[in-house]
């Protein structure tokens, strides 16, 4: 967290990360250009924002991209928002919600965690239904995990598992996680508040698709999670990165998959 802060001191950074939160997904070149900075400077400035967890970057054939991750602002929210009264923290309440709504030109979303546990145990808690019950919310996924098979969903313990489509992509145990996304179902609904028109039309989106990359620190497991294939203007996107209340989306996820997997509880909220 010491980072963060020393991260955030420097003005140059905090236009790097404007930068990030107006358009994510930017090149070293684009963001030099956008900055009016020498590449020398960004790189530099890059460098502690990576360290910090504040960026994220992805490999797209020799290019890398980078992204604003939200992870280390919804630390410092967790840790001290709750504490104390909203209004003498709004700065900070804003600036995480600037993080995690932030508008996206390419379609993708792209999130970093670290977490206190093993690449082996990371991978049970993504793979075994009696684990993914635990931090999300009930729900049981069930695969052999072999590409080309099918990701079923059971949302109740005892319940049906039921087929929505969802295919495993890419598995390599221990390493990287792909598999396609479901599309929107009535349940969705009721929970967004949508009429049933409105529901159909969701629906027709194109499968999106997730995939968990899994890379092993010194102390800690880094887990990218990046979530992209979406159609322009996706409702998905917007349900996947937290825009849709009541959901929270992947960052309300990853939050409670982190306390799961270092407490072996899930933190709750009345």
């Amino acid at each position: 967290m010491d980072e963060v802060f020393r991260a955030l001191a420097d003005p140059g950074r905090r236009r790097l990360l404007d930068s990030l939160n107006k358009r994510s997904g930017q090149t070293l070149r684009e963001l030099c250009g956008e900055l009016d900075m020498a590449r020398q400077s960004v790189s530099k400035h890059l460098a502690v924002l990576v360290d910090a967890n504040l960026v994220t970057t992805v490999r797209r054939g020799r290019e890398k991209l980078h992204y604003l991750n939200a992870e280390p602002i919804n630390a410092i929210a967790d840790r001290w928002i709750n504490q104390y009264h909203r209004g003498r923290v709004q700065v900070l309440a804003d600036l995480k919600t600037a993080l995690e709504l932030q508008p996206m030109d390419k379609p993708e979303f792209v999130y970093t965690t670290y977490i206190s546990t093993t690449p082996e145990q990371l991978w049970q808690a993504l793979t075994e239904p009696k684990f993914t019950r635990e931090y999300w919310g009930g729900l049981a996924l069930h695969s052999d995990w072999q590409a080309g098979s099918p990701v079923n969903l059971q949302y109740e313990e005892g319940g049906s598992i039921e087929d929505h489509g969802q295919v495993v992509l890419e598995a390599e145990p221990y390493r990287k996680l792909s598999y396609s996304w479901h599309r929107f179902q009535p349940m969705h609904a009721e929970v967004f508040g949508w009429t049933e028109e409105q529901l159909a039309g969701y629906a027709k989106e194109r499968q999106s698709k997730v995939t968990f990359l899994v890379e092993p620190t010194d102390r800690q497991v880094k887990l990218t999670v990046i979530h992209d294939d979406f159609d322009p203007d996706s409702m998905m996107l917007k349900a996947i990165s937290g825009q849709l209340p009541p959901s929270g989306g992947w960052p309300e996820l990853l939050s409670d998959l982190k306390t799961f997997l270092e407490t072996g509880k899930v933190a709750t909220t009345g």
